[in-house]
């Protein structure tokens, strides 16, 4: 391996993302080859050992993976309420995966996981605007001018104000359909903004993130995503930060 930027080889190893690095690196945390570095551009080789508080690290190959999320499970590792994880749905051969994102317990659709830390942080960071793409549907009609107010924004919490871009698939007197595209990552946003005008959320699924999609999927379905798929992924992500 050629020389590489001290960062980018503790992203490597799953840990965190590069700017997680710099913060352990400027914190006086990691060593290499028994002496502490806190130079943010530090390069370091193959040949180097790497140690993050006394712990030595080794880059990884990085994985990814497309999973189908069922509603009645949370996005997480472990829950001290014993209430059922994604992980229940996945061989243990992918539990040292993460996930990009959370799906609440009710909501279904796509979560991508992986060990790559750069990747989790530029598709969570609210500084890319990564569209995530739902469909949703709510007990009720919905009036035009509530649609506006959405892509205009409406504080949700305190100091939190909340954008979607929604488009109507179906409505009746009943029930509403829609697509919906959101920039943001709050929690619980969608459900949150309907509550505003008192709708309540009957069905919330997420199709796509970025250009990952769950097409050809059942639901608790895992799908290894292409190496072609990540590169354009990649691309996509370079190319939206340079529009900011």
């Amino acid at each position: 391996m050629p020389s590489t930027r001290l960062n980018k080889f503790i992203a490597s190893s799953g840990l965190c993302s590069r700017r997680k690095a710099d913060e352990l690196i400027e914190n006086g945390e990691v060593s290499v080859n028994g002496k502490k570095v806190t130079e943010l551009g530090f390069l370091v080789s193959e040949k180097d050992k790497v140690f993050i508080n006394q712990k030595q690290i080794r880059p990884v190959k990085h994985e990814y993976y497309r999973f189908y999320k069922p509603a009645g499970y949370i996005t997480t590792a472990d829950d001290e309420k014993g209430r059922k994880t994604i992980y229940d749905l996945l061989p243990e051969n992918l539990y040292h995966l993460k996930p990009v994102g959370r799906l609440d317990k009710d909501s279904t659709g796509l979560l991508i996981l992986t060990n790559d830390g750069d990747l989790i942080n530029e598709l969570t960071h609210p500084s890319v605007k990564v569209p995530k793409v739902y469909i949703v549907s709510i007990d009720s009609v919905i009036h035009q001018h509530e649609l506006e107010q959405m892509a205009n924004g409406i504080e949700i919490e305190p100091g939190k104000t909340a954008y979607a871009d929604i488009n109507v698939l179906e409505a009746d007197k009943k029930h509403t359909l829609m697509q919906i595209t959101l920039y943001q990552g709050m929690n619980r946003q969608i459900r949150k903004m309907f509550e505003y005008f008192g709708y309540e959320v009957k069905t919330l699924k997420r199709v796509q993130h970025a250009i990952i999609n769950l097409d050809g999927m059942k639901r608790g379905e895992f799908k290894p995503i292409k190496p072609k798929q990540i590169k354009e992924l990649k691309n996509f992500l370079n190319r939206i930060k340079s529009y900011d």
